[in-house]
């Protein structure tokens, strides 16, 4: 996980539930940015509404559309139910709201859980630690009724934060994470398993359809695929371990430039841009010729600037899964900041947490691509979208 969000919704699939989803800013720009945030806030007021399609087995969430980036939907806990927009992650586990226990500044800037306020609350005295390549949460662990769109999971645990770290401008209130349990740091049954446990979706499936433009629908969607977000044929890639593929490589103009000898992919939602070895990263910016300012020094998470003309001359970076190109456009990994600035969506760093080659494809590749995560069948699949 690393970061999500958007607009809209139809569909007309048999027994699936739709939640649309919410562009963001990721915290940095929010940062840069707070007062733009504040008044778009002020001028776009919010209340969770639900209206249902013509088929009663699919439900739509209206969301707000923020800006930028981070992809965020909303979620009820307890009895009644109260709101929160959470960042929906495929690369972590647990979920976890802000709570009125919490004493951290970041807590004050969110929507809390008030437990005394539900009829269905249970708490615990167990503790856990979450680290997120963002900040830290630090909390209690609870059971209580979740609802996403129509969907409700009785009993579920999840977290209630006691202190959160690096999340004060974060525009949301928790994290919904849709990956595997033994990738918990909680600890708990992942809502997703929870979800077919209790029999609520019909099939253990769900997928993503995320759109950089304003007036699309930006959607997770449980129970079942919806064929009208996607062209051509889903194609089925080889998983390695949660919602992780094998590469083939990755290239630019027909020639290797990263992935040689075969490497690993994680697909996340969480995660804004696309990751990998800070080596192999920092020779593709040397390759389109972008660079770092001088005064941000050394480090993986560099922000490297590019001429924007470069946009339409640069050749697509093609990451080739189970002998399947995913070309990725330059338009598609260069981003222009409030500035007027060109800056590429790479950044370094995973080795730091894994062994072997890995890279991270996150909302920059996920974007292009209509995505399925088959829990019944361990693995993913990949369209392009519409």
């Amino acid at each position: 996980m690393k970061w999500l969000v958007l607009l809209g919704l139809v569909a007309l699939s048999e027994c699936i539930v739709i939640i649309p989803l919410t562009k963001m800013k990721t915290m940095g720009e929010i940062l840069s940015e707070n007062n733009l945030l504040n008044i778009f806030m002020k001028e776009h007021t919010y209340r969770l509404s639900q209206t249902s399609t013509g088929n009663s087995n699919i439900t739509s969430l209206p969301m707000r559309n923020f800006l930028d980036l981070i992809y965020v939907g909303n979620i009820t806990i307890g009895t009644p139910p109260q709101e929160f927009q959470v960042v929906i992650d495929t690369g972590s586990s647990d979920l976890w709201v802000s709570s009125i226990f919490c004493t951290s500044p970041a807590c004050y800037k969110h929507n809390t859980f008030k437990y005394n306020e539900s009829s269905t609350y249970r708490p615990t005295q167990e503790t856990f630690n979450i680290i997120y390549g963002s900040g830290i949460i630090k909390g209690l662990l609870a059971y209580d009724t979740i609802r996403i769109g129509d969907l409700a999971i009785t009993d579920q645990p999840f977290g209630l934060s006691l202190e959160e770290y690096g999340f004060e401008s974060a525009p949301f209130d928790g994290i919904l994470g849709l990956n595997y349990p033994r990738m918990s740091a909680i600890g708990a049954i992942p809502i997703f398993d929870n979800l077919k446990k209790q029999g609520v979706i019909s099939e253990p499936v769900f997928a993503f359809y995320l759109s950089k433009c304003r007036g699309k629908d930006n959607v997770v969607m449980f129970g079942g695929v919806d064929k009208a977000y996607y062209m051509g044929e889903l194609k089925w890639l080889t998983q390695a371990g949660d919602w992780r593929v094998n590469m083939d490589h990755i290239s630019m103009k027909r020639k290797v430039i990263a992935c040689s000898g075969g490497c690993h992919a994680v697909l996340d939602t969480g995660t804004s841009l696309i990751q990998g070895p800070t080596s192999l990263v920092n020779n593709i910016q040397r390759l389109i010729r972008a660079t770092p300012p001088w005064f941000q020094g050394e480090g993986s998470c560099r922000r490297h600037y590019i001429s924007c003309f470069a946009i339409n001359i640069l050749p697509s970076l093609v990451f080739t899964i189970n002998g399947i190109n995913y070309p990725v456009p330059a338009r598609a990994y260069i981003f222009k900041d409030s500035q007027g600035h060109c800056f590429t969506t790479f950044r370094g760093g995973t080795e730091q947490d894994n062994i072997s080659e890995t890279w991270v494809l996150g909302e920059v590749f996920l974007r292009l691509y209509f995505s399925v995560f088959d829990r019944g069948n361990d693995r993913i699949c990949l369209a392009q979208a519409v």
